[in-house]
């Protein structure tokens, strides 16, 4: 199995790249082959063939290339809901969570993710477009780019005064001692709920779904198994950090990974997939609200609970 992914330096879709480096594939008898390619690039290995699933730090990544999700489904959730914080200066004064103390402010996010950040500035009374400056930094669409690492970098070189990426990045700046945790959605700095406008998940073409279902169950499995394992040993994830991260990230994964297991659900349910898609829509990114089936692997469904 070809799987596509845009970070290897992630908390988000840990549960994948744990899965590859602990053997936990393999013991499910699948020969997979990672490969990281460039931002949202993953999606479009998977339109064009050249994979037959992708890591998605967010689902709706599909859309863009599998209008109405039309041609691919989501296999399992690798971790549940918005993965994505707002890490600001540390020096900045502010409570957290006051989305009025970031007017004036210039912050970055990458493409996708960024649509949420939006979202939320909104709901806060902000308006992304007028009220802070969002900025795109050369060469963090580089293909060998953790986007979360490299605007950690930005922020300690003071280019930044925030950046909303995932937990590794965010843990980047706070164990260095230049950032804190201004928003955290999942945990409750949530306007307009954004918390459940996504989730990270393993998405496959319906062909492949079709042609290699014995394929697409095993990597489930051991996804499902490989998510127990971290909950019951978050240690783990240091194996699996020093094997793929710079040093600096793989000291922090196995932290990260303790404080997000409750997080590693492999379930998708109709609400979750209901809200979700809501939010899609909201943003354009999906014509309307389609059928629980269309989105989800429904042959992997009863594998979550395994």
């Amino acid at each position: 199995m070809r799987i596509a992914a845009v970070d290897l330096v992630s908390n988000t879709s840990f549960p994948a790249l744990a899965a590859h480096e602990l053997g936990y594939f393999k013991a499910e008898g699948l020969d997979v082959e990672i490969e990281l390619v460039s931002s949202l690039g993953s999606t479009r290995a998977l339109k064009a063939g050249e994979a037959d699933a992708m890591i998605a730090g967010s689902v709706f990544d599909a859309l863009t290339e599998f209008h109405d999700w039309q041609g691919a489904k989501i296999c399992v959730a690798l971790s549940q809901g918005t993965p994505w914080l707002l890490t600001v200066r540390k020096d900045l004064d502010a409570e957290r969570g006051d989305v009025q103390a970031l007017r004036g402010l210039t912050f970055t996010a990458a493409e996708g993710p960024d649509l949420v950040f939006k979202t939320m500035l909104r709901a806060g009374g902000i308006d992304p477009e007028n009220d802070l400056n969002i900025i795109d930094l050369p060469g963090a669409k580089d293909r060998d780019v953790s986007f979360g690492v490299f605007a950690a970098e930005a922020l300690t070189d003071g280019k930044i005064d925030g950046y909303w990426s995932n937990a590794m990045g965010a843990e980047t700046s706070v164990s260095r001692g230049v950032g804190k945790i201004h928003v955290d959605v999942r945990r409750g700095d949530d306007p307009a709920e954004v918390r459940f406008a996504t989730c990270a998940g393993l998405v496959a073409t319906d062909s492949y779904i079709a042609q290699e279902p014995e394929a697409i169950d095993a990597a489930v499995r051991a996804i499902v198994k490989v998510q127990k394992a971290l909950q019951n040993d978050p240690a783990l994830a240091r194996k699996v950090g020093d094997s793929l991260f710079p040093p600096e990230a793989a000291k922090l994964i196995a932290t990260i990974v303790e404080r997000d297991a409750p997080f590693y659900d492999p379930a998708m349910p109709e609400d979750t997939v209901t809200r979700m898609n809501a939010f899609a829509q909201s943003v354009g990114q999906l014509s309307g609200p389609v059928p629980y089936e269309q989105v989800i692997a429904e042959r992997c469904v009863n594998l979550w609970g395994s």
